[in-house]
């Protein structure tokens, strides 16, 4: 350990303050674990800062997701919302205006009382976009912002511009700041820059169940319980039980698996299908146990280039784009690619194949009815004739001009499951006469590609989003949107098949009724899946897992898959303390 660069404070863990009587504590629901040890987890890199008001990149999200709190929260396990710091809420019949009754009597964790005025001053900082906060543009509705008011020391009320169905959901993206820390940053205009990795711990305070300990780049940074943590468990102890949780600093997946399989990590999440198998052959030798979560929020998918290219000097990829355009072309595709030798090659059997964007993950959302055809050359063949395609004698695939169909597929050899992905239909499309080739690029060079240059033919690309509820997708499904990937320039539909899935995503923002509202969704399913944009493949599974002694386990299938009940988790190798 390098001292010189070790910020720390306080060499025990942190006393529990006991629960006072005028203090709002959430008694949550579940077992009664043991206070007290360790948990040891990884991150591949380290955090780029502990300010969440800044935060854009995975582990720094990550950590701060477990050193402050939000209004209301989307249960991970669930995918439905809970209170949060706010204990209660009521809309208006409208939809328009929301009061959220706030926890009375809880504290920041440094000891200092939070209440309403920290709510405005949160949102304040958020939306002014002076700031650039990754937040700003989910707490806009309709083009405008929220209005916050704060009506009672415990009590604020939310006015929004129009009706929008997943209000509430919306509460949960919002990390409530500590005003007397951070408002004299705010005002000298200097809030993004707060709060880096090198902060002194005592200086950085939330409501979340732990608190910055320390911090060596490189190595590790270590969180230790926040002693004022406004949860409790159905016995009335204080959460969460753990002393500490550290973060070992572990840059590559084989890594974390050798230090997971040498007991120095103590529960490993997102595991590829490979590095599971080698783990599966040893966990009950190595007292450990693993978890296949089934289909999580990501979906996989094969796109054509759809861009207008007339500001481009692409004549190559414009003269193919008269095939991808073809409603026809692009369901032979779909209909040729083997999506079950894609889960047993690629995945070794631990992914769900999808023939739409909603994987089964996605418990409230998922279409049922969605049609599952089972691969046919034979109909992909149909298709191709219908549309003017013919096999010449040497089996090549050509158009109705007599050009081959040759195309490539741009992959990234840094992610070796959509290369394999490529390769596959590759190999498939070839049963059809088509010639494609993969072409190898570093995932940035792809990503300029796909977003600037339009200089693509066809690529393998994966999404995954962070709440299971439609409108995250809003800029993935309409014309216009800034990762509608398969048609950028596309401002305005064209295909009548687009311009109804605009109308329903946008539609479905305002329709209050789940059930109507899932219609509309439904019916954007129904479309995505008949008119191919992008043909869906895959959705890998949740792959976890964690040592027998880590008692409270419970992976979901979204959010942090192993910690989003951190401060429910405890140690079974300890003894019990009373």
């Amino acid at each position: 350990m390098i001292l010189g660069s070790l910020l720390a404070f306080g060499a025990l863990a942190p006393a529990l303050q006991a629960p006072k009587a005028d203090e709002d504590i959430l008694i949550t629901a579940g077992e009664t674990g043991r206070r007290g040890g360790r948990l040891l987890v990884s991150l591949h890199s380290d955090p780029k800062t502990l300010n969440p008001v800044a935060a854009v990149d995975v582990p720094s999200k990550q950590v701060i997701a477990l050193l402050f709190a939000d209004l209301i929260h989307i249960r991970a396990y669930t995918q439905h919302t809970e209170p949060a710091l706010a204990k209660s809420w009521k809309s208006s019949s409208a939809g328009r205006h929301y009061t959220l009754e706030l926890r009375h009597g809880i504290h920041f964790s440094d000891g200092h009382p939070f209440d309403a005025d920290d709510v405005v001053f949160s949102f304040k900082v958020y939306q002014d976009e002076k700031v650039h906060s990754p937040q700003r543009d989910l707490l806009e509705v309709g083009g405008k912002t929220i209005q916050v008011r704060k009506t009672g020391q415990y009590q604020v009320d939310f006015e929004l511009p129009q009706p929008y169905a997943a209000a509430e959901r919306l509460f949960d993206s919002v990390r409530i700041l500590p005003r007397h820390l951070l408002e004299r940053a705010y005002e000298e205009g200097k809030i993004s820059q707060v709060w880096g990795t090198a902060t002194d711990p005592r200086q950085i305070a939330g409501l979340g169940p732990f608190r910055l300990k320390q911090y060596v780049p490189g190595q590790q940074i270590v969180l230790e319980r926040n002693p004022f943590y406004w949860k409790a468990d159905p016995s009335g102890n204080r959460l969460p039980y753990l002393d500490e949780i550290a973060f070992l600093i572990v840059p590559t997946e084989d890594a974390e698996v050798i230090r997971f399989q040498a007991g120095d990590v103590d529960v490993i999440s997102r595991i590829g299908a490979d590095n599971y198998a080698t783990l599966e052959q040893a966990q009950r030798a190595r007292d450990y146990q693993l978890y296949d979560g089934g289909p999580g929020l990501e979906y996989n998918f094969l796109f054509f280039n759809l861009n207008d290219l007339s500001s481009k000097q692409l004549p190559d990829i414009g003269r193919k784009q008269e095939w991808f355009r073809r409603v026809e072309f692009r369901q032979a595709v779909s209909a040729a690619i083997d999506r079950e030798s894609i889960v047993r090659l690629v995945y070794r059997g631990r992914a769900t194949p999808l023939w739409d964007q909603v994987t089964p993950g996605n418990k409230l959302w998922i279409n049922a009815a969605i049609p599952h055809a089972p691969r046919s050359l034979a109909r992909a063949a149909d298709l191709l004739r219908s549309a003017g395609f013919t096999r010449r004698e040497d089996g090549v695939l050509v158009d109705a001009r007599g050009q081959p169909v040759e195309f490539s597929i741009l992959t990234n050899p840094s992610n070796a499951q959509r290369t394999k992905i490529a390769t596959i239909v590759q190999d498939d499309l070839a049963q059809l006469g088509m010639q494609v080739h993969i072409v190898p690029l570093e995932f940035q060079a792809v990503m300029a590609r796909i977003f600037d240059s339009y200089d693509y033919e066809a690529t393998v690309l994966g999404l995954v989003s962070g709440d299971a509820d439609p409108n995250p997708e809003i800029n993935v499904w309409t014309s216009g949107g800034a990762t509608h990937v398969w048609a950028l320039s596309e401002t305005h539909p064209t295909p009548g098949w687009q311009a109804e899935i605009d109308r329903l995503m946008q539609a479905q923002t305002a329709i209050l009724d789940y059930r109507k509202r899932k219609q509309a969704y439904d019916r954007v399913q129904e479309l995505v899946a008949q008119f191919d944009p992008v043909i869906c493949l895959v959705s890998p599974h949740v792959l976890v897992g964690a040592k027998n002694t880590i008692g409270g386990f419970k992976p979901a299938v979204m959010g942090d898959y192993v910690l989003w009940n951190a401060d429910q988790l405890f140690r079974t190798d300890l003894a019990e303390k009373r």
